[in-house]
């Protein structure tokens, strides 16, 4: 879908802002920071290392920083820029936290045969990319805000409005009971809960696009039932029921299911993806004696326009449905966990912002929409408590520069392409010139007077 952009040039005094500050931009700072990030470890709900480390960074880039902390695993780094006054504070935001434990005791063989380098938290430089559990996502984004930050700072640029660079844990869409159920968004939220806020905020992500719909998603659990058995036991033997096979027949009738819900779902922005993500039965060192139950674990991504009452109530629908046409199959579900989706005006200052940056960046070409997408980041819960945002990026490394071992899969969202970071950089430049050299009132917020 194409978006309207506003345009709104540049006063002189501003461009030549910009473009003293861009041409700070260091390649080789963000590639070094890339790198120590990378080499600290920080899987969900143990973040505590990497944001003490972020702390310690911003001082020294001569902004005021604090760690925020959770609890004794875990805190945030919040770092700020103080405008003259009068103007939008910003938010400049990414997440912390890795998806992978980087252990093959708990990650093997369900992330792969082996740990590849992209899944291990220890930095490979090749030329100009980052090889390392999480190099792109989410420290290269932490890079990539953190040297546009060190931009503006550098460049003496005079801000109206206080920028906020921040980065917290909880962030990836997993549950971590062993770490106080680190997760789903706990960092985040907890921060903008506890004295951390602003007018307008960007979220730095993979993909060089503009989004200002914000996927949410729904976990569900099903289980489907049968007796324990024996291996030994005829098949059609009275009063032996099993669970895994009966699962298979509801795995196939969710998975068409899950087709069509996305497509009934479909957004301006989002094109809301559910897959069936794991299985559990029985013991596997008694195969012998098949389960009594089988689990299946679903995640679906919702629109914002979808609650997770109204999401609930459609799996219930289908999942009766299909116990209809196979009355032998007995089963029990429920939901597990929900984060609402969430949604900023496109007409709102700081998407017309990012777009206007995006034109800047693109040779002053329209912007010609975004792809439809369903990957969930911390912008759910963010714009959900009342703060505008837009979600921008850089572009996802190309064939070009991929090498080719990681070319498979996921991985671990772990090959930073450091000269791709530039021109988000320059957007994120461009964002705070356009919202923090202006008044409160241009932007069209309230005079805080």
């Amino acid at each position: 879908m194409t978006i309207t952009t506003t345009p709104l040039p540049f006063s002189a005094q501003q461009q030549q802002w910009f473009e003293r500050a861009c041409a700070h931009i260091s390649t080789a700072r963000m590639k070094r920071l890339n790198m120590d990030l990378t080499d600290i470890h920080s899987p969900t709900g143990a973040e505590r290392a990497a944001s003490l480390h972020m702390v310690e960074h911003m001082l020294k880039m001569g902004i005021s920083a604090n760690y925020q902390e959770l609890n004794p695993l875990s805190g945030n780094a919040v770092g700020r820029i103080k405008g003259s006054g009068g103007g939008p504070a910003l938010l400049l935001y990414a997440p912390i936290d890795t998806h992978l434990e980087a252990d093959p005791a708990h990650d093997l063989p369900w992330a792969g045969p082996e740990l590849r380098a992209d899944m291990l938290p220890r930095a490979q430089e090749r030329g100009d990319t980052v090889i390392g559990l999480g190099a792109s996502n989410p420290k290269g984004m932490i890079a990539t805000l953190t040297e546009a930050v060190n931009c503006i700072v550098e460049a003496g640029i005079p801000l109206k409005g206080d920028v906020l660079l921040a980065f917290a844990g909880g962030g990836m869409p997993v549950v971590v009971p062993g770490r106080h159920y680190a997760g789903l968004s706990s960092g985040v939220t907890h921060m903008l809960l506890n004295g951390v806020t602003a007018d307008y905020g960007i979220i730095m992500k993979p993909w060089d696009e503009v989004y200002y719909e914000h996927p949410g998603m729904c976990w569900f659990k099903v289980t489907v039932k049968g007796t324990m058995g024996y291996a030994g036991i005829p098949r059609g033997t009275p009063g032996f029921r099993s669970s895994v096979v009966p699962a298979a027949t509801v795995i196939l009738e969710l998975e068409q299911w899950l087709i069509d819900y996305t497509a009934r779902h479909t957004s301006e922005q989002i094109a809301p993806e559910g897959w069936i993500s794991a299985l559990r039965s029985g013991w596997p060192e008694r195969p012998a004696f098949p389960s009594a139950a089988t689990e299946l674990y679903l995640d679906m991504r919702t629109n914002p326009g979808q609650t997770s009452g109204a999401v609930q109530a459609e799996f219930d629908t289908a999942m009766r449905a299909i116990l209809a046409r196979h009355p032998g199959i007995d089963a029990e579900w429920e939901m597990t966990a929900a984060v609402p989706g969430s949604r900023t005006d496109p007409g709102s200052w700081i998407v017309q912002s990012a777009l206007r940056a995006w034109q800047e960046g693109h040779g002053g070409k329209p912007y010609p929409g975004a792809p439809h997408m369903s990957g969930q980041t911390d912008a759910a819960a963010i714009a959900k408590l009342g703060l505008p945002l837009v979600r921008i990026g850089y572009p996802w490394i190309g064939d070009k520069d991929m090498p080719a071992e990681f070319s498979e899969g996921l991985g671990g969202m772990g090959v930073s392409h450091i000269p791709d970071l530039t021109g988000a950089c320059r957007a994120v430049i461009y964002s705070i010139i356009d919202t923090c050299t202006r008044s409160r009132a241009e932007t069209g917020l309230a005079s805080a007077g």
